[in-house]
């Protein structure tokens, strides 16, 4: 029996694809918000002073990630007043957050926490202004199929884990692309000009790599 996924949401933690995530999240974005250079304090430290209720692990995250965060959330929402304002309150949402939470990775969930919230900051503002735009990752659902009944729904969970199983089997470049693209928000021409590439290469790469995912989806059992 084959089963239609549809992507119940767009929270896909892509860990096999972050696993070297200090190579691949730096970019083009990022250069509008370049600080000067610190000695970071380790994730481990950070997370402690959280533990402690100490607001220098505020300060000490912000150092480390708050330029990344803000490109994050720039790369969905084009906006740098947007952009500053979930960075913010990603660093809020961590503090109410841990504890009880205790993350493995400091970085990727401070990621999640911010692309969250430039999500919804993202659908806001499209319903406010009546658009019809869209990301990268509905683009990537309904490629994947976003159109399923709810009985053959694929689960965010086992979406998660076909994901991360056919990007670790594919080279670093294409799990760079792939990233940049479908949780980044990058744009073709930012990830080539990233990659020193032509865009060409990259659009070529993705529908490549698109295909590549529909055929080890269909070899898992799901129809599409």
């Amino acid at each position: 029996m084959f089963l239609r996924p549809v992507f119940s949401s767009r929270d896909i933690i892509l860990d096999s694809a972050l696993c070297d995530l200090q190579q691949l999240i730096p970019s083009y974005n990022m250069k509008r918000f370049i600080k000067k250079e610190v000695i970071p304090i380790r994730d481990e430290e950070i997370v402690t002073l959280f533990e402690l209720r100490n607001e220098q692990g505020i300060s000490a995250a912000r150092e480390n990630y708050g330029r990344l965060l803000k490109s994050l959330a720039f790369g969905i929402l084009r906006s740098e007043q947007d952009a500053e304002e979930c960075e913010s309150e990603a660093f809020l949402r961590a503090w109410n957050s841990i504890p009880p939470d205790k993350p493995r990775s400091l970085c990727a969930y401070l990621c999640r926490i911010a692309r969250r919230l430039a999500l919804d900051r993202y659908d806001y503002n499209r319903a406010a202004k009546r658009s019809g735009d869209t990301l990268p990752i509905d683009e990537l659902a309904d490629f994947i199929g976003g159109n399923s009944d709810a009985a053959d729904r694929l689960s965010e969970k086992e979406l998660t884990r076909l994901l991360n199983a056919f990007l670790s089997n594919q080279d670093r470049k294409t799990r760079v692309i792939f990233l940049r693209r479908y949780w980044f928000g990058d744009t073709t021409a930012e990830i080539a000009q990233r990659l020193h590439a032509s865009e060409s290469m990259v659009k070529s790469r993705i529908s490549r790599t698109l295909k590549r995912l529909r055929e080890f989806l269909r070899k898992e059992g799901y129809d599409l």
